[in-house]
């Protein structure tokens, strides 16, 4: 029996005699509207500015449309894909009784004909098939999004910051040490405090001084480093400062808990919750197929093989684990989890990288049996609580 929370398919019964459904297709500056109106022959299809007033005012005129046509209009159907616009507009029309949805893109089945036609009007066709298979309970017909609300998706936005900061100094740091090496300069430590001092002493093996555009470069680079690095360390005190003031409220509870782990650090335990473990999500399969630790098997005839991973789910999560499973083997190793993967790698050589993902899957289960039920993964050490 489905869940409630079950996105595959509608749970709720479906009478195209009295819904009307509507589909947008959005771009930055106008919106194609497609809709289903009972009791009207044509197919209609407005386009529009990029304006949540205006999709409104058009639902309520296709909805006396079909009132007068002899339709009596209970149940008022929008969805759209998932995009750049987020959810906002979903939340807006929720606000106002509108039954509205967010179809994953990578959900809706496409033509495999070679340079297929594609327009907005096909793709709005495309969409009101695939939610009027949605609607009639159809499973795994597409796949609907799960709409946060502000808060949630807000507090997202610190760890994401975080990460795009530090993959901009990783690029900074890299390039900084490409311009020394190009110049026959090894070992310059830009993390030092008197980098700046130390860059003007810096010589080439020839024994002349930096070139002056080199120069600076290099200085532009390291200013930028330094405001990287305050920026970096005002989100992470703030971070701090909120599991301080709020240690009970929300998912800050969660993170704490999650911290108590050894080996997990505040900032992994953060990601985690904000962007999995708070979800409420149907079992531990759609766990995985969210974190995108799933295998995608190609299988036809008597050919059997594996392509890796399905890498359909959040990004984030995914690196963040398998990065946490070799982390999670020094420090845990009389856990049961790193004793179940020493004993299937230590007769197969060439495995580690492989099973190392089935490491990350099955901690990610248990972490999120612990943060949800409080059940203590097998032989994992913790941290006292503060």
């Amino acid at each position: 029996m489905p869940h409630v929370d079950d996105l595959s398919r509608s749970l709720t019964a479906f009478d195209q005699d009295s819904t009307l459904v509507a589909v947008i297709e959005m771009s930055l500056k106008s919106w194609l509207v497609a809709g289903i109106v009972p009791g009207v022959s044509r197919a209609p299809l407005k386009k529009l500015g990029a304006d949540e007033n205006a999709v409104l005012r058009l639902l309520h005129r296709w909805r006396e449309e079909a009132t007068k046509a002899g339709r009596r209009i209970t149940r008022v159907v929008v969805a759209f894909e998932a995009g750049r616009d987020g959810f906002w507009l979903a939340r807006w029309l929720r606000a106002r009784g509108i039954e509205t949805y967010v179809i994953h893109a990578a959900s809706v089945a496409v033509s495999r004909e070679h340079r297929r036609a594609k327009t907005d009007r096909l793709d709005t066709e495309m969409l009101k098939r695939a939610v009027l298979g949605w609607l009639r309970g159809e499973p795994e017909h597409c796949q609907m999004a799960a709409v946060p609300t502000l808060p949630e998706e807000d507090a997202r936005r610190p760890n994401r910051e975080r990460d795009c900061l530090v993959r901009e100094r990783t690029r900074i740091v890299n390039r900084m040490k490409s311009a020394l090496v190009r110049l026959g300069i090894r070992g310059f430590n830009t993390k030092l405090r008197k980098a700046v001092e130390r860059l003007e002493e810096l010589v080439t093996p020839e024994g002349e001084a930096l070139p002056l555009n080199t120069l600076a470069e290099l200085r532009r680079d390291l200013a930028r480093l330094a405001l990287l690095r305050e920026q970096i360390k005002a989100i992470e005190t703030a971070r701090l400062e909120r599991l301080e003031h709020a240690p009970k409220e929300g998912p800050h509870a969660m993170v704490r808990l999650i911290a108590r782990v050894v080996g997990v650090g505040v900032e992994t335990a953060d990601m985690l919750v904000h962007e999995i473990l708070s979800r409420n999500l149907r079992d531990q399969r759609a766990l995985a197929r969210y974190a995108g630790l799933t295998g995608s098997p190609d299988e036809s005839g008597s050919r059997r093989r594996e392509k890796g991973l399905a890498r359909s789910g959040n990004g984030r999560v995914r690196r963040g684990m398998i990065q946490l499973a070799w982390r999670f083997l020094r420090f845990q190793g009389d856990s049961a989890l790193a004793k179940w993967y020493q004993a299937r790698t230590e007769t197969a050589k060439g495995t580690r990288k492989t099973m190392i993902v089935a490491l990350a899957r099955k901690l990610l289960i248990a972490l999120w049996r612990f943060a949800t039920t409080g059940t203590v993964p097998d032989g994992v050490a913790l941290r006292p609580a503060a």
